[in-house]
């Protein structure tokens, strides 16, 4: 079990808001599938070897239901569901998933993410959009050494075929994944696991070694050789596209193919250089899962980014993970001041303040330690009272002041700036 405490929590919601800035700004329209989903939709998307990495039960109906895995399957369900919905649509989504696999640093089985989705006809700049989303995400929360790498499914299937001389389904699916490996796993160990499967050395060293292919268009033109691959072509035409809209931070990598079999063109993942902690993100167009859940009239792409993950690389690099809020201590010196001190908190609250006071009725000392992670105390006094007037000190630079009451709620956000 996976409890978030105050302080995981306000980095998650830091992260969140970021997010909905970013996505508002892109037009996409936010919403939360439902966390239960019937085991048969999610095998519809990923198939049945989906059981060992979800968790689910039956309800009081004898139906297999599982716990959300992503966002996903969800929101294409729901985009399927709504005839009448204009296309495009495009939806964003933020939410915990659950997915029983092996925990590890930044992933846990319960775990939080973010999801963007266009559904519609199919286009090279829907995909553009979704990239240069992820682009603008990570340059919002001021993250540094982002690199965005892309590639197409289809052009890496194609290669498979003309090496391995099939274009059987397990084959490709076994190649792709252990193209997949190539970014955790030494190609010696690669090589060794996929042989006892019955693929050669000399086939498999090929097929890794186009898989280290990367850079700009030009420079995969020197070393490889895209005459007469279509795919090719929209993969330029992808780099044209995010080029204009400024995204920079992009290089294809032909080691990019995802490992979910429904992805079926424009793939992509994007990563911290400067850390070890994997994709950050991963994303791509997947036309057939709509089909799969009988609608043809309409393709998909979208991306989907690990919340926690991503707050680890804002640590690492020493950057906001919360938001600096001003915390404001109401103090009073007696019990007789009390209720005029609550009434003040209150009337603070209203002006958006953060407002704590002692509700146990324990000494001003005891309020004074405990008022200690406050940027300021306003204290309620017998004198100054008298007068109409509370004392404001700040406790980081120990300097106080007088301030009339009125003047403390008709200046608040002044007097606590």
């Amino acid at each position: 079990m996976k409890d978030f405490d105050t302080i995981e929590q306000s980095k998650i919601e830091f992260v969140r808001q970021k997010f909905l800035e970013t996505s508002q700004s892109f037009g996409f329209n936010f919403m939360a599938p439902s966390p239960l989903e019937l085991v048969s939709v999610i095998e519809a998307k990923s198939g049945p070897a989906i059981r060992d990495e979800i968790y689910f039960f039956k309800d009081k109906g004898d139906r297999e239901i599982a716990l959300r895995f992503d966002f996903t399957v969800g929101l294409t369900r729901y985009v399927v569901e709504q005839k009448s919905l204009k296309m495009p649509a495009k939806i964003s989504a933020f939410g915990g998933v659950w997915r029983y696999d092996e925990p590890q640093k930044g992933r846990y089985r319960y775990f939080h993410q973010w999801d963007l989705e266009i559904y519609g006809k199919p286009s090279l700049e829907s995909d553009a959009e979704i990239i240069e989303f992820t682009s603008k995400f990570f340059s919002k929360l001021h993250l540094k050494n982002i690199v965005i790498d892309i590639s197409h499914r289809r052009l890496v299937e194609s290669v498979v075929e003309k090496i391995f001389g099939s274009s059987d389904p397990k084959t490709i699916g076994d190649i792709f994944r252990a193209i997949d490996k190539i970014q955790k796993k030494k190609k010696e160990e690669i090589i060794s696991e996929f042989a006892q499967k019955g693929y050669t050395h000399d086939k498999l060293e090929k097929i890794l070694e186009f898989s280290k292919i990367r850079g700009e268009p030009t420079e995969v033109e020197s070393v490889f050789d895209v005459s007469g691959i279509q795919a090719w072509s929209e993969l330029k035409e992808l780099f044209s596209s995010l080029k204009n809209r400024g995204v920079e931070n992009i290089r294809i990598n032909f080691g990019i193919v995802r490992g979910l079999d429904y992805y079926s063109g424009i793939v992509f993942e994007a990563f911290d250089s400067s850390s070890d902690y994997g994709a950050l993100v991963g994303g791509g167009r997947y036309d057939s899962l709509p089909k799969a859940f009988g609608r043809d009239d309409f393709g998909a792409t979208g991306v989907a980014g690990g919340v926690e993950r991503i707050i680890l690389s804002l640590e690492s690099q020493g950057l906001q993970t919360s938001e600096n809020k001003t915390s404001i201590s109401v103090l009073y010196i007696n019990e007789e001041l009390a209720k005029p001190a609550m009434n003040i908190a209150s009337k603070l609250r209203e002006k958006g303040l953060i407002i704590e006071i002692d509700l146990l009725g324990r000494s001003f000392k005891k309020q004074i330690e405990n008022a200690s992670n406050s940027k300021f105390v306003v204290i309620v006094a017998p004198k100054e009272y008298s007068s109409g007037q509370v004392i404001i000190k700040n406790m980081s630079e120990g300097k106080e002041s007088a301030v009339q009451i009125e003047s403390l709620f008709s200046n608040a956000k002044t007097l606590f700036s």
